[in-house]
């Protein structure tokens, strides 16, 4: 199977801007509950710090900050994907079995996902807002099942 593939860049890797998600507990609050989730105070506390994030962290990294240390590490799980089912993050696996969570941005609140670039030296991941990626499939079938799109090379700071 072959596919064409198309990179448009609109500049360098994103720095994300979360001026449109929520940061304020209230404001999380009512987004977790238009979600249809209960708001806990572990789920809120996992949003402000995804909020913080400017490119998708697994679970490790999420637990590891000191706001969550009152929650154990099945919580902040369970939390996480919970909030993935619900559409209000996005879950991501870059090739190498680890689970990465980010937030939906507001434009992908359809379901549609943004491309990712990973590091294969350092194994750094940028999200890629300002890319967009045209894929020619040269069978109709595949053009529908396209869901994600990962680049792998070397980042700046490995280069």
């Amino acid at each position: 199977m072959r596919i064409s593939l198309n990179v448009l860049s609109r500049g360098g890797m994103a720095k994300r801007d979360r001026a449109a998600a929520p940061a304020k507990a209230a404001d999380i609050r009512a987004h977790l509950r238009a979600a249809g989730v209960r708001s806990t105070t572990a789920r809120v506390s996992v949003m402000q710090i995804l909020h913080r994030m400017k490119s998708p962290v697994s679970h490790a990294e999420l637990a590891a900050h000191d706001e969550l240390a009152g929650f154990d590490r099945a919580t902040i799980y369970r939390n996480l994907v919970d909030l993935a089912d619900a559409g209000v993050l996005s879950r991501t696996d870059l090739g190498d079995h680890v689970w990465r969570f980010e937030l939906r941005p507001e434009a992908h609140a359809d379901g549609g996902e943004h491309p990712h670039f990973m590091c294969t030296d350092c194994g750094s991941v940028a999200c890629l807002d300002d890319v967009t990626i045209e894929i020619k499939p040269k069978s109709a079938r595949l053009r529908h099942n396209v869901s994600e799109v990962l680049l792998k090379g070397t980042c700046e700071r490995c280069n």
